[in-house]
């Protein structure tokens, strides 16, 4: 398989290149040449357990061998707490998919455990140095630090919104003090982060001099290895019910999530609709009902993963909704960049698989509350917000599956504010609450990070 940039400047390469660049050089992002058609494999493939599923769905994508992926996918899902990793619960009018059962209790060690293995073996095999540079809205750098954390001839530095991410998130990054971790808390939002990052990788000299590589999801990477739970979901609950295909709620902001499923349903697997759910940072939301993507400022909310204006994911989606018109993308995206909006026919869109909702924080805490008196179940805010979507979408022909994105106990607050108990406990977090921590705090400011990985880099 090949990879091209969503705005057409670089040349194809291979799997592994495009794992170790992260960001095309071009300043887009890296999409397959084309996307494989599995629609002769479902019956063979819905009696396979989720190991034997990735393998599957992954193979045409890489340039591994099938032993090398076999050995990376087995070692990346060792660590989950329950055999299934990804366990379905038919939970009131939906079916939860949770995806918490990771090393850090959230939806992001599924693509963040494999991606940590995959650059061990890439650079096992091609010698060097990887410095990952990350943005986290609150998942992805716990997961991203769990992935790479005392490996050798790899360091990760992540940057937080300082006091935008619950206090569990903090503390599963902050207390983590290996020597190739490396904390930064931005005075900004997640935007401003991810912003930094993006520039950053845009000054090629200075990403080639430091071997600067990429754990968020503009990591191809990442997409696909999520690609998989939406198969395993899919293919599960149909064979289940008989039901001709399934419909997915996914609470997304950044849309890297909700893309993995949009790649998933392409690939011709049993998914008839991807439902996109929003909190009140609804940019995507109001895109695919109105056409107008449309920059706004961020609101801090109870469901602080999805508290994002700019979807770096949703270059991917342009890149397929223009059929693969590099030019096209590029210059909706310089557009978007001056003017913080740009328009697309609401008519094509509606043509497209999803459909979009978005909940605000009293949408969220009444869910909450309402799915632990009805049925005994307890949603974190982010899952909340979909499940709230969910029920404007359901279907009698086709059974609704919500992303349990992280486990309720990372956001005991909003659990708190929901039901009036403290009853989003976990072990885990628990034990990480004297723990020594190690934080660098710094202004949102390219210069104040880049002399920050120079200065670290330098004394390593």
């Amino acid at each position: 398989m090949q990879y091209l940039s969503t705005r057409g400047g670089n040349d194809p390469i291979g799997f592994s290149d495009a794992v170790m660049m992260g960001q095309a050089r071009d300043g887009g992002l890296l999409v397959p040449k084309r996307i494989p058609d599995a629609g002769d494999h479902i019956d063979s493939w819905s009696v396979l357990g989720y190991q034997g599923l990735a393998v599957e769905i992954m193979r045409p994508f890489v340039d591994l061998s099938s032993e090398e992926l076999r050995q990376i996918v087995q070692r990346s899902y060792a660590m989950f707490a329950v055999p299934e990793v990804a366990p379905l619960r038919h939970v009131g009018p939906v079916s939860i998919l949770e995806l918490f059962h990771g090393p850090t209790l959230a939806f992001k060690d599924l693509a963040l455990q494999f991606l940590g293995n995959l650059f061990s073996h890439l650079l096992a095999a091609r010698g060097g140095e990887l410095n990952v540079l990350t943005a986290t809205s609150g998942d992805t750098g716990s997961a991203a630090i769990q992935g790479i954390r005392g490996r050798d001839h790899l360091s990760v530095f992540v940057m937080h919104p300082r006091g935008r991410i619950s206090k569990s998130q903090e503390l599963q990054m902050t207390s983590v003090l290996d020597s190739n971790v490396h904390n930064i808390a931005i005075e900004g939002t997640f935007d401003d982060c991810q912003g930094i990052m993006k520039t950053i990788f845009g000054d090629l000299a200075f990403r080639d001099r430091y071997s600067l590589g990429s754990a968020n999801s503009i990591n191809w990477a990442r997409v696909l290895a999520q690609i998989v739970y939406y198969a395993y979901s899919a293919l599960r609950v149909v064979k289940e019910t008989g039901a001709p295909g399934v419909r997915v709620t996914v609470p997304t902001g950044n849309f890297g999530n909700i893309f993995a499923g949009y790649v998933c349903a392409r690939m011709g697997l049993p998914i008839r609709r991807l439902i996109l759910a929003t909190n009140e940072n609804d940019i995507l939301s109001r895109f695919f009902n109105t056409g107008e993507y449309r920059r706004s400022e961020v609101a801090k909310t109870i469901s602080p993963a999805m508290d994002i204006q700019v979807a770096s994911n949703f270059e991917r989606y342009l890149y397929y909704h223009v059929g693969g018109n590099g030019e096209r993308v590029r210059d909706l995206m310089l557009q978007f960049a001056e003017e913080h909006v740009f328009r697309l026919d609401p008519d094509m869109i509606r043509h497209e698989r999803i459909v979009a909702g978005s909940g605000n924080t009293e949408d969220t805490l009444e869910t909450i509350r309402r799915y632990h008196a009805d049925h005994g179940y307890l949603l974190d805010p982010h899952t909340a917000v979909g499940v709230h979507v969910a029920e404007q979408h359901l279907s009698e022909e086709e059974p609704m599956v919500c992303l349990a994105t992280a486990h309720p106990a990372k956001f005991g607050q909003a659990i708190r504010d929901a039901v009036g108990e403290d009853l989003a406990r976990h072990p885990l977090l628990e034990s990480l609450e004297d723990r020594e921590t190690r934080v660098d705090v710094l202004p949102a400011s390219v210069d104040a990070v880049r002399d920050y990985i120079s200065s670290r880099l330098v004394a390593a």
